[in-house]
């Protein structure tokens, strides 16, 4: 199978055009013709991640953040993503992201949060329409049961690994209903207030967006990679599904930046 066959795979379930206007989803670095000797799945592309598929064999990496978000004047090896674009090319590796087409597609990355959560009819809030392709920049579900806020504040911290979770007062009724928003979703607050949610969950908030919630929506920022951290999983279900034979790995490296001392 080619690396083209893969890349279609992907797109067919997170179709291009779903992606936001800033975005640079898609192929970022080399050629799609040649025979795919297998996939690395990863969240962000680094240096250790390039030298993970060397290792491994592969020749396709698929990345949720694109590797060249900002356009690259030059390659001189001069910063990280300069050293990992040069990597890749010398190697032979194809990489490929799927970024905030992933996030607005149907099962992508706020589908994939809220299974995590067990959450339960879940849909679309905040929906789009491109192209004719459905899709959404946020998710909004029912947990099974009701919980308390600070038992919803464990359970998260528990299903997601997180060392803490920031949070706007903890609400004095209970938490059913959840809006969620993977990555920097505070643009997606108001929505979700309107969407009536008892709690928002995302990974990236402003100090000042906040205030003057308080009993009003349980905001719960849980971190950028670890709220997104899953979307490999996603990756390699449809790798082993429509592209059979394609051997599929999750990379074993955190690339998390942010540490918590």
């Amino acid at each position: 199978m080619k690396i083209k066959e893969v890349v279609d795979a992907l797109e067919r379930f997170a179709p291009l055009p779903l992606q936001e206007s800033f975005d640079n989803a898609g192929l970022q670095v080399g050629l799609t013709e040649a025979e795919v000797s297998g996939a690395l799945l990863c969240l962000d592309v680094t240096e250790k991640v390039v030298d993970e598929a060397v290792a491994l064999g592969c020749n396709l990496i698929v990345s949720h953040h694109p590797l060249i978000f900002h356009p690259l004047k030059r390659i001189v090896y001069a910063d990280d993503v300069q050293r990992a674009v040069a990597k890749a090319l010398k190697n032979d590796i194809t990489v490929v992201s799927m970024h905030t087409n992933m996030d607005n597609a149907h099962g992508g990355v706020n589908f994939k949060i809220a299974g995590k959560m067990g959450l339960k009819g879940c849909r679309f809030f905040a929906p789009k329409t491109v192209d004719g392709i459905e899709g959404g920049s946020g998710v909004i579900g029912q947990l099974p049961e009701q919980m308390a806020a600070d038992d919803f504040v464990i359970m998260l911290k528990r299903t997601f690994d997180v060392e803490c979770v920031q949070c706007n007062q903890l609400l004095r009724r209970p938490i059913k209903s959840i809006a969620v928003c993977g990555g920097a979703g505070s643009f997606l607050l108001h929505d979700a207030i309107a969407e009536k949610a008892d709690a928002f969950v995302t990974g990236e908030m402003h100090y000042h967006e906040y205030f003057g919630h308080e009993q009003e929506i349980q905001i719960a920022v849980i971190g950028h990679y670890q709220s997104e951290q899953f979307t490999n999983e996603i990756f390699k279900e449809i790798i082993e599904k429509q592209c059979k034979g394609v051997k599929a790995y999750l990379t074993k490296a955190n690339t998390n930046p942010i540490i918590y001392l």
